[in-house]
């Protein structure tokens, strides 16, 4: 959907199927606009890789919006849902200078939960990341005697172990990654294939070969749902929502803002 000529802002995607839409929508305007959209349709399909692969905090996407100008400025938030637990997960990406899309790149991830996560978008999880591009490099034969070593000695992990592994997936993946030769964590993640189980595999061997351990800290902050319109991950508070409402007021009363700023800041508020 676009907000017209006053705010040339495109916004594609959402919920379920329509999130499976997002790449033919942004083709859409980028023709639209005469600008090319292969970045921003690259960029869609790689932050939510990183969300569902990078981050394994057992949040599954089922919401996908890409919004992004005519001037390349874009944003992406995406929301996950954790089955058992009953309660989403939302993931708030903006684009800014110098943004290392495999280095915290988010602006926020938010929750109401937080657990220990294998998180090899950390910093601490450089080291994790460099060893993995390291380790795809080396010949298939030697990469699967590596996974062989370790299943025979290795201690108990709690992200990954052999029985959750498809050895025979595995092996055809490590000889798919291989022949791919990435350069860089990025480009190893975007090789068609390449799930949450292999990205396990990897770091375990980056852990207990290379003894570059990856982070388990949950980059989840609070969450200030409201609840859903659906339910999920639970029906609207509607009195703490109407409490949030009274608080922006008071906050925009308070503000330094002329009159006419002021009232259309109300107007604004009360459309939402």
């Amino acid at each position: 959907m676009g907000m017209g000529d006053e705010f040339p802002i495109a916004i594609c995607g959402g919920k379920a199927k329509a999130a499976i839409k997002t790449p033919q929508e942004l083709q859409q305007y980028g023709e639209k606009w005469g600008i090319d959209a292969s970045q921003y349709i690259d960029l869609s399909r790689l932050c939510a890789k990183i969300d569902n692969t990078a981050i394994q905090d057992g949040y599954s996407l089922y919401h996908h919006t890409f919004m992004f100008t005519k001037q390349g400025g874009w944003a992406i938030i995406q929301q996950g849902m954790n089955g058992q637990e009953k309660n989403a997960r939302r993931y708030q990406w903006l684009s800014r200078d110098n943004l290392d899309l495999t280095c915290e790149p988010h602006t926020g991830i938010t929750c109401d939960e937080r657990n220990d996560v294998l998180n090899l978008i950390a910093r601490e999880s450089e080291g994790t990341r460099n060893s993995a591009v390291d380790f795809v490099k080396e010949d298939p034969d030697t990469m699967v005697k590596t996974w062989h070593t370790i299943t025979l000695a290795m201690p108990e992990r709690h992200y990954i172990s052999p029985v959750d592994v498809n050895e025979q997936r595995l092996f055809k993946m490590f000889r798919v990654m291989h022949e791919s030769q990435p350069e860089s964590f990025k480009d190893l993640i975007q090789i068609k294939g390449v799930g949450p189980k292999t990205v396990s595999a990897l770091a375990l061997i980056s852990e207990l070969v290379y003894k570059k351990p990856p982070s388990f800290q949950d980059p989840a902050r609070f969450s200030f749902a409201h609840g859903g319109k659906d339910g999920h991950p639970f029906p609207v508070q509607k009195k703490t929502y109407e409490q949030s409402i009274e608080f922006l007021k008071v906050c925009i009363d308070k503000a330094k803002l002329g009159d006419r700023d002021k009232l259309d800041a109300f107007k604004r508020l009360s459309t939402l």
